[in-house]
């Protein structure tokens, strides 16, 4: 059971020193990886704490984080926390506009970063920060101001601190309570500026507690990490398994997780559904690729997997030819999948987005399950979440412990618990619109999603409420289970389903290209770059085919009348994902604008023709 001891971040962190661990996180560096043990990390976090001391920063200061995921990241909050301040994390990927709109409306002191690119990136941008101090790099930085030093002479200053006081330290840790802002996490939003939520120490302490009481981890077993730590997900995560004191590799980036897999060969990876669908068309694309006996193979093991998930998984006994089948599918398929991904993992984690369910059913099946869960920044994270013996497909699990959930009539989520946020940093109004305290004192979050719940009370996301469309024939059309089911072809890469104040609902796909070049060399179809591929009548028809197909229990008012390819994939960069990969169906729409209305134009006057 949990120590009830803990509770504040402070707190975790001496938990997590109790006991000597040698290889407590671990990344690579020169093409090996590189263990921090207990004392290391005890040693950088009291001397980068005493460092922020010596700089000036005091309990209560707000100091950003921008930089990618590495080692010296979680040093810097750990020690951003125990000096009572509060960290501001920022993406790496974040626009340089942004990065100083954040930094002015959080009104940071200090900011890390992580090295002379990132530097370069965002310089003219911290310019125009008048209350930023100081800058402290990860990496050296050769810099013309005078703000920045790096981490090795911030430690330097540190230890003189310490030296000077020995005390300061612990006396810092004694200003933070359970109600002590421990972070200003910047929701990155599909419109508008983004909002700083206020999480305090009891609010991700609360968090870290209850998802223990639901996940089963063990002291030595390993997880991968590899999600931006700059996003409430994965820095509860890293919480977690310092709570647990499991062994922590740090993925090198998102393009080396599947080398990391098969190194580390870990027992968990949390990660939002865009990697699982790589990971699944990855091995559908190679069994194509190899064609004849091996893409069949491939085909009929994911055909006879998702039936038989779809037995086990609800408590059924699928009968003895199903079960034969499931065995030789194993043994010639899955069993080589999961090797793949290092042969060890106990379940994988989803969390950010919906997971279609045939996808859930198929890594079930591979003995690799999914446990989704569901949260917001604003609940620090977690909300519910399924368990490895408690994991109902489809859906994103049930209240943890110390969280309660109910359905608005409107069919709104809502959500209690001592999770949730403070208020968003400097905004009454926008806080007063999502936080209601009802006549028994409680604080509900009006999460903005819509779902519902079942009657063993395990909750079913079916969109979000300000991404429902209104045709204009008044209908409402929820986009994303209507995404998932076209995500199912092996053609298809990406889907944003528009329509709203239109006849009828139209779908912007873009192809999964190696798939569709390689099918397009059967036909003998030749093009020169992608956007002649999918200009191509025969490529339009078999996209158009594969909608139909995948879409065709839809309503009649639900299915997909228009299909636009598009030649690029949707991207953080571009502006179309948010820094979670949730689209921007506004920013898409907008950017495509003149070939969405071409194209409404033609089908309806097709329409009409017909007619």
């Amino acid at each position: 059971m949990p120590d009830v001891q803990i509770k504040t971040l402070v707190d975790l962190y001496r938990h997590v020193l109790a006991k000597p661990k040698p290889m407590l996180l671990n990344y690579k560096r020169d093409d090996h990886w590189q263990p921090v043990s207990t004392e290391q990390l005890a040693d950088k976090v009291r001397l980068a704490t005493m460092g922020l001391f010596a700089l000036g920063v005091q309990p209560g200061a707000h100091v950003g984080l921008l930089s990618e995921n590495r080692i010296e990241w979680t040093i810097a909050d750990l020690a951003i926390v125990n000096c009572g301040a509060a960290d501001v994390p920022i993406y790496a990927t974040q626009a340089p506009k942004q990065v100083a709109y954040i930094l002015n409306d959080a009104g940071v002191e200090v900011l890390f970063i992580s090295n002379q690119a990132q530097y370069d990136r965002v310089r003219e941008a911290l310019n125009s920060c008048p209350k930023l101090r100081v800058i402290v790099s990860f990496d050296k930085v050769t810099a013309p101001s005078g703000k920045v030093m790096s981490l090795d002479e911030l430690l330097n200053w540190g230890t003189a601190a310490y030296d000077t006081d020995p005390h300061a330290f612990e006396n810092l840790q004694a200003t933070v309570k359970p109600e002590t802002l421990a972070t200003l996490i910047y929701t990155s939003g599909t419109t508008g500026d983004p909002k700083g939520v206020m999480l305090t120490h009891s609010n991700l302490v609360a968090n870290v507690i209850s998802t223990s009481q639901v996940m089963t981890v063990e002291e030595d077993e390993i997880a991968l990490s590899f999600l931006p730590f700059s996003h409430i997900f994965e820095r509860a995560v890293i919480y977690y398994y310092l709570f647990t004191r499991a062994k922590v590799f740090y993925a090198r980036s998102i393009e080396t997780v599947a080398e990391d897999l098969r190194d580390v060969k870990p027992n968990y990876l949390t990660s939002v559904p865009r990697l699982f669908e790589k990971i699944y068309a990855r091995a559908m694309e190679k069994a194509e690729e190899k064609g004849g006996v091996t893409a069949k193979l491939a085909r009929w093991s994911v055909a006879v997997g998702e039936q038989w998930a779809e037995i086990v998984s609800n408590g059924g006994q699928p009968d003895f030819l199903l079960g034969l089948k499931h065995k030789i599918a194993d043994a010639l398929f899955f069993s080589k999948w999961r090797e793949a991904m290092g042969g060890r993992i106990r379940y994988f984690v989803a969390g950010g987005a919906a997971l279609a369910p045939d996808l859930a059913k198929t890594f079930y099946a591979a003995g690799m399950p999914i446990l989704q869960g569901y949260g917001l920044t604003e609940s620090s994270p977690g909300l519910t979440s399924c368990s490895d013996t408690h994991n109902r497909l489809g859906s994103v699990g049930r209240a943890i412990p110390g969280v309660t959930i109910k359905i608005a009539e409107d069919g709104e989520i809502l959500a209690t618990g001592k999770n949730i946020m403070q208020g968003y940093y400097n905004r009454p109004e926008e806080t007063a619109e999502v936080l209601e305290t009802d006549a028994e004192g409680r604080v509900w979050l009006h999460t903005g999603d819509i779902g519902v719940l079942d009657k063993d009370g395990y909750l079913f996301i079916t969109d979000r409420k300000k991404d429902l469309l209104k045709t204009s024939g008044g209908k409402y059309i929820a986009p994303q289970p209507i995404e998932n089911l076209i995500k199912r072809s092996r053609f298809v890469n990406q889907v944003v389903i528009i329509g709203n104040d239109r006849k009828f609902p139209a779908a912007l796909i873009v192809p999964q290209l190696d798939t569709l070049k390689a099918y397009a060399e059967q036909l003998g179809i030749k093009a020169s770059s992608p956007a002649e591929l999918i200009s191509h009548p025969q490529i339009v028809s078999l996209i158009e085919n594969e909608v139909a197909q995948h879409t065709a229990e839809l309503s009649q008012y639900e299915k997909i009348k228009a299909v636009l390819l598009l030649d690029h994939e949707l991207t953080v960069e571009n502006g179309e994902l948010t820094p979670t990969l949730k689209v921007k169906r506004r920013v898409v729409v907008e950017k495509h604008q003149k070939a969405i209305d071409r194209l409404y134009h033609e089908k309806e006057a097709a329409h009409v023709a017909a007619e």
